[in-house]
């Protein structure tokens, strides 16, 4: 069976939403593409493969659309002839993202050309020493331009030399219009033929130099029979600049009192939309600033220790198993184990958390995180793609590369909306011809070129993509990541929510909750003691009683485990016997003052347990799996969101049913297996409808699978969490109103763009066509098209932006040493 791979490319010359259909008719038509989507906010296709990336990019190429690429060169040591050239050439272009790949024997420089973003000079040098030829290193390795940035600049620069020479030529022809005086003065010095020639001179200039373009894009496609937005305002300007034309040089040729001139139309139009493509690209620029502030996180640099010299390396030269060395206020280059040192870490960039945490021998720590005041040093474990930073900027990427079924519809609209709009627009010139008012054949060319510069289908194609890059960026400031981009539109269709409740609704490890003496015996005298006598055993609940102990424990003589029933042990010279109820009674001792309470403390889902001292009862204690504090603000806002929240649980069902009914779950399944969660979420769906199902991510995985929307309780250092649409990057369960939170804002935006571009489009094509004219209307001018088209795109883009703002819906935990156990009452 062939083997997929996907690749993501940064494809130039989509002007506007129905270039996304062609782009992706071209990728789905070629043998070994399996699916191919598209991404007009971000320009980048992602497709799954097994052909070939050189007959993409060239099959995208020929359709005028070519992939963003870089050139790199390498001087390769060690090559001797001809078969060398041709083993270095084929590990070249087996690495992902290559598209040519030529090795020169006689100057040994290995000439790359790569698809931009989906690989970088130093891992191609890496392909080639895995290849066994080694690789001198790059001199200066030429700093690769944000394509962006110098889009951005080439689009100012042609806006700003197109509106300096529009300003006369609007100035000669709308100044004589609005006042009457000024006509006047130009026909008494320059007189109206002059005028025309001026105006006739410099629109050739912009029409040639920056609206240049336009033609250069959409004429070769409106010949291929795809035509696109760039090919509306080709034909549009044209229209007015040749009608003007003829009306300057050989007016006899048009109907009498037909020759106007529409110079400053076709000038305006060309700085108008050059304007929105600016505003546009610069917005674009900012829905990806998640994206690029998370790789700003990634360090250039590590100082490594190599028999007890430190020295300072490039990140791409860390290899697992390397010693780092981090100063305090320095960024930790990869993730790795510390090995010596103390610190607190800043880990808000990867959890969404704002306390820094405790860091000491043995804990793990991620790269990109910030150290606080202290010295550490580092065992690097994972590096490069590896490293959870990586992870997480590509699970970033693809969501945001991701098409909600939402675009689909989107899609299959904007494909036939540009032919539609050519058809309009030629039945208006006609409509016009025949029916309209003298001059007709002016009125006719008004409104056939504004139909064809209002109707661009921008605003259509942007409205979901943008919404999608700028709520994923947001979702993954607060440590939401959707790993599936279209999790972000089925979460908003989920009816109930399922709670996993080990290590998800609860701390998942278990503490001492209670401890009530009988008389005669102090708290703190029966910890200490029983602390002392549990510490010698591994079990979790002696672990839990022994951590409950303030300060130093005393010496312990005898120890004995009694398997099922507890322990014995010698404290001080003080008989301790820890265990349950049958144990006490073994050793004939009189429960009757506690026994009441240790009920109590059972019906509350608690363990409870007894504690005997030289043969008298002393006290009873119950340890319980404690509740995580945010669960009860995240379950509250979960229901004041509408909806059913539900708990599956392995463990007995007083336990849940205890905990259900402190935190209100509206519905318990307790005592299932792994395997019976899939067959709990399934009834669930069957009961309430869509299932979004919460688990801590290890056993959960049949479940988060089977469910609608999978989110996994990451623990921050594992996010590679297969299973999950969504992971939260903390072990915090707020994080789940979060997703929703921002799952509801960025639909709603969605539904907002699709609402104004649509709403737009189908109210103002009939104005621009002249349908209010007969009524006493105004007859819109092309310029307004213009203006009133570019801004409908920056609309999209600034309501698209407004996601960066989306606030928690439950505040962040303010530290995990804050945690408290479920309330004992």
């Amino acid at each position: 069976m062939s083997h997929h791979t996907t690749t993501t490319l940064q494809i130039t010359g989509m002007g506007c939403a129905s270039c996304v259909g062609k782009v992706e008719a071209a990728l789905n038509a070629l043998p070994g593409v399996d699916q191919a989507h598209v991404n007009f906010a971000s320009e980048t296709a992602q497709v799954s493969h097994d052909a070939q990336l050189a007959d993409i990019a060239a099959a995208l190429s020929d359709k005028g659309y070519p992939v963003a690429t870089q050139d790199t060169q390498m001087t390769i040591e060690g090559l001797n002839c001809a078969s060398c050239v041709g083993r270095v050439e084929r590990a070249l272009l087996a690495a992902p993202g290559v598209i040519t790949a030529n090795v020169n024997l006689a100057t040994e420089i290995a000439s790359v050309t790569f698809a931009t973003g989906t690989t970088d000079p130093n891992t191609l040098a890496a392909t080639v020493t895995q290849a066994g030829y080694a690789v001198a290193p790059p001199s200066d390795m030429p700093e690769i331009t944000d394509r962006k940035v110098e889009e951005i600049q080439t689009l100012a620069h042609q806006t700003l030399l197109a509106a300096l020479l529009a300003l006369p030529v609007f100035v000669l022809e709308m100044g004589g219009h609005m006042i009457p005086a000024f006509h006047h003065w130009v026909h008494a010095t320059i007189g109206q033929h002059t005028s025309q020639l001026i105006q006739f001179a410099l629109t050739s200039v912009i029409l040639i130099g920056p609206g240049r373009m336009f033609y250069a894009k959409g004429l070769p496609a409106l010949f291929r029979g795809a035509p696109d937005m760039n090919a509306l305002v080709a034909i549009g300007t044209l229209a007015a600049y040749g009608f003007s034309v003829l009306s300057t040089f050989a007016p006899n040729l048009l109907p009498a009192g037909t020759a106007n001139v529409y110079f400053e139309a076709a000038a305006v139009i060309v700085v108008l939309i050059l304007f929105g493509r600016l505003l546009e690209a610069r917005a674009k620029g900012r829905t990806g600033a998640a994206i690029r502030k998370l790789i700003g996180l990634q360090p250039k640099t590590a100082r490594v220790e190599v028999g007890g010299i430190v020295t300072e390396r490039p990140i791409a030269e860390i290899v697992a198993g390397d010693l780092l060395h981090v100063r305090p206020g320095e960024r930790i280059a990869v993730d790795g184990s510390v090995l010596d040192g103390q610190t607190y870490v800043d880990e808000s960039m990867i959890t969404g958390e704002p306390v820094p945490v405790l860091k000491s021998a043995g804990d793990a720590v991620v790269g990109g995180t910030l150290n606080g005041t202290g010295a550490l040093r580092v065992t690097a474990t994972k590096v490069g793609a590896d490293t959870v930073l990586a992870q997480i900027i590509a699970m970033v990427e693809q969501a945001q590369g991701a098409k909600l079924p939402i675009q689909g519809m989107v899609d299959r609209i904007t494909a036939w909306f540009v032919p539609a709009v050519l058809a309009t627009a030629a039945l208006t010139v006609l409509v016009w011809l025949f029916f309209g008012p003298d001059p007709a054949l002016s009125m006719a060319l008004v409104a056939g070129v504004s139909v064809l510069i209002i109707a661009c289908p921008c605003a259509m194609g942007l409205a979901t993509p943008t919404s999608i890059m700028v709520g994923t960026g947001r979702a993954a400031e607060m440590g939401v990541l959707f790993r599936k981009g279209d999790a972000l539109q089925a979460l908003q269709d989920t009816r109930v929510l399922a709670f996993d409740k080990t290590g998800t609704l609860t701390m998942g490890r278990p503490e001492l909750t209670d401890l009530i003496t009988t008389e005669g015996f102090d708290r703190d005298e029966v910890l200490r003691l029983a602390a002392a006598a549990e510490a010698s055993s591994e079990h979790p609940i002696a672990r839990a009683i022994t951590q409950a102990a303030p300060g130093p424990l005393p010496e312990v003589t005898a120890f004995e485990s009694l398997t099922g029933l507890g322990l014995k042990a010698q404290v001080e010279g003080r008989s301790v016997l820890i265990g349950a109820d049958r144990l006490m009674m073994r050793q004939n001792i009189d429960l009757s003052a506690l026994e009441p309470l240790a009920q109590e403390l059972a019906a509350k889902g608690k363990t409870p347990l007894y504690v005997a001292i030289d043969g008298t009862a002393a006290a009873a204690l119950a340890v319980a799996d404690p509740i995580k504090p945010q669960s009860h603000d995240a379950i509250a806002a979960l229901h004041a969101q509408g909806l059913t929240v539900a708990m599956i649980t392995g463990d007995n069902a007083a336990t849940a049913k205890a905990i259900a009914a402190e935190l209100q779950i509206d519905h318990v399944v307790a005592e299932v297996m792994p395997g019976g969660k899939v067959d709990a979420v399934s009834d669930l769906r069957k009961r309430f409808g869509a299932v979004a199902f919460v688990g801590d991510g290890i056993n959960d995985a049949p479940a988060l699978a089977s469910a609608d929307v999978g989110i996994a309780i990451g623990t921050g250092t594992d996010v590679a969490i297969e299973a999950a649409g969504v992971v939260l990057m903390s072990g915090d369960v707020s994080g789940v109103t979060n997703a929703y939170e921002i799952s509801r804002h960025t639909l709603r935006n969605i539904r907002q763009n699709l609402g104004w571009a649509f709403g737009y489009n189908t109210l103002l094509i009939p104005v621009a066509a002249g349908v209010l004219y007969p009524f006493g209307g105004p007859l819109l001018s092309p310029m307004l098209a213009a203006g009133a088209m570019a801004l409908s795109s920056v609309f999209v883009l600034t309501n698209a932006l407004r996601l960066r703002f989306v606030a928690r819906s439950v505040p962040a935990t303010q530290s995990a040493a804050t945690l408290k156990p479920a309330p004992a009452e």
